[in-house]
């Protein structure tokens, strides 16, 4: 398998089932608990062109508002299944560099290459990513969207410093280093906190590129009612203006890239669960 370029098909076939998996957790608790979660990104895109995973995917991307986050993550204090995940975030590791969460499974392994010396726990993961609102005012959003891209690379730098291309790049990140993980954390939180008191009229994942085009940020009403959508013969949530949102986002979204548009994430470590086959065989049941 020649995990530095891609996962081969079958091996995609079977991350993806332990993903599914993974996914209907996040769906059972979101259920239970009256918490609104989104399929986006290429998990939605791959809802409506392909009726579940993009062929060559390798993830699956859900949104939360903050404050639904917030209660997914008190839900999952009693509701999670602890053990076969772990829901990670930098309360949850104090290692985690990244300004989403993820959620993890335990007993399997996926690294991506250029992160094998990051010291966070690993596992098949899902992203959950977490929303929150960008300032009204074109001033300020714009040195909003400069602190939080400070922000964010403060958080990447441990990952910077080693897979940067560039010689100068790489010692930029090495000084950015140096400062604590916690400084952008803070920080982050104070940001979500101030301009979370109202509604604007856009919003974004404070510690994720945002679209181009001076937005910097995705329309929030496309985020105040979710629907149920068909992803591999199972039913999740998404948000209702899902074709405006992808058409933004995608352009032609029903147009399959050719072979050397497509693009993912390189793995260097891929480890699936233990019981890989328990889910092989639920997959086939349904």
């Amino acid at each position: 398998m020649d995990n530095a370029a891609h996962l081969q098909q079958d091996a995609l076939q079977k991350l993806h089932i332990v993903l599914l998996d993974m996914l209907s957790e996040i769906d059972r608790i979101c259920r239970k608990n009256k918490i609104t979660y989104s399929l986006i990104g290429g998990t939605l895109l791959g809802a409506v062109r392909h009726g579940g995973f993009i062929p060559w995917d390798d993830d699956v991307d859900v949104f939360m508002m903050r404050d639904e986050y917030i209660k997914f993550r008190e839900a999952c204090i009693n509701d999670l299944d602890s053990t076969k995940y772990f829901l990670q975030d930098s309360t949850s590791d104090s290692d985690y560099r990244w300004g989403y969460s993820k959620l993890r499974r335990k007993d399997s392994e996926f690294v991506r290459v250029g992160q094998e010396h990051m010291k966070m726990k690993t596992g098949i993961f899902i992203d959950i990513f977490i929303g929150d609102n960008v300032p009204d005012f074109y001033p300020i959003r714009l040195i909003h969207a400069f602190y939080c891209f400070i922000l964010r690379k403060i958080l990447y730098a441990q990952t910077g410093y080693i897979s940067s291309k560039s010689f100068i790049t790489r010692n930029i990140y090495r000084l950015l280093y140096i400062i604590p993980a916690s400084f952008s954390f803070k920080r982050l939180e104070t940001l979500a906190k101030r301009y979370n008191k109202k509604t604007t009229k856009y919003i974004r994942s404070l510690t994720f590129p945002t679209p181009k085009g001076g937005r910097f940020g995705f329309l929030s009403r496309w985020y105040t009612k979710t629907m149920d959508i068909d992803f591999e013969g199972r039913q999740f949530r998404t948000i209702c203006d899902y074709k405006e949102y992808l058409e933004f986002k995608y352009g032609d979204y029903m147009q399959v890239p050719s072979i050397t548009e497509r693009q993912w994430h390189p793995a260097s470590i891929l480890r699936l669960p233990d019981n890989y086959q328990n889910y092989y065989e639920q997959q086939n049941e349904h």
